[in-house]
């Protein structure tokens, strides 16, 4: 990794960092998100990244929130919902991967060494950052991801229990290099939503990283990793909106 600043045209948004945050919960909260065949991570973490990224080459401000997991043996990170503010983007990425995409509004900037970042959908702010940089950080490794996304689809005669579509587990396996990173301090609020129940269903209990990441991409490949059963699935099969925030269990009706 270089010391050196990003450079590039002045206003590229490839010249965005991501703001990551990352912070503790209870093993109970995640494993009741988790559909049977997905177990909680190593640690009880969630993972909240927003980014502003060009996708087919129009900018894409979002939200991701992941929560530790593995599959098959394989330390990963379950996406509970992409969201976005690029309607395009939406449909086709739950369709052709099941990447829980969703409409939302972002409000995500960086003034001097200030960073805001505020996540609103149907009225309700449910995430909100503002920090300050407090230091560059040293060079670090080449690293490995995996994150898990679930497609699958519902009989279109309604029978209950019955997929056209079977839950299928697709692996997004990456690998990168982190170009440069600054470390932040700062607070992150959470805020009850019937839409984005983050603050209900994983409660914070302790903050323990924020910070800027402007990474370079070495490899991304997504294939499907296997199959979960369709019968334990199907309370997971509802969910709110594209998220895949159960829909049964207190969702909005």
């Amino acid at each position: 990794m270089s010391d050196a600043e990003p450079q590039g045209n002045p206003g590229d948004i490839l010249n965005w960092p991501m703001l990551k945050i990352v912070y503790r919960t209870d093993e109970k909260h995640i494993a009741a998100l988790l559909p049977p065949g997905l177990s909680p991570g190593s640690e009880p973490l969630v993972t909240l990244t927003v980014y502003n990224f060009p996708v087919q080459n129009e900018p894409e401000l979002g939200l991701v929130m992941n929560v530790a997991a593995s599959y098959d043996g394989i330390e990963g990170d379950y996406a509970l919902g992409y969201a976005i503010d690029q309607e395009q983007a939406v449909y086709i990425s739950r369709e052709h991967w099941g990447q829980p995409k969703y409409l939302a509004d972002i409000r995500y900037f960086r003034l001097m060494d200030q960073v805001e970042a505020i996540v609103t959908h149907k009225g309700y702010s449910f995430v909100e950052f503002k920090g300050a940089v407090s230091q560059t950080d040293e060079p670090g490794e080449v690293f490995e991801t995996n994150e898990w996304w679930i497609k699958s689809a519902r009989a279109v005669s309604m029978q209950p229990g019955e997929f056209d579509l079977p839950p299928q587990v697709v692996r997004v396996y990456a690998k990168y290099r982190t170009a440069f990173r600054q470390t932040l301090k700062g607070k992150l609020v959470l805020r009850e939503s019937p839409w984005d129940p983050l603050a209900q269903t994983l409660p914070m209990l302790e903050q323990v990283d924020a910070y800027l990441w402007w990474p370079e991409f070495l490899d991304r490949q997504i294939t499907v990793a296997g199959s979960l059963d369709a019968e334990s699935f199907w309370p997971f099969a509802d969910t709110i909106g594209g998220t895949r925030f159960p829909g049964l269990q207190g969702g909005p009706k």
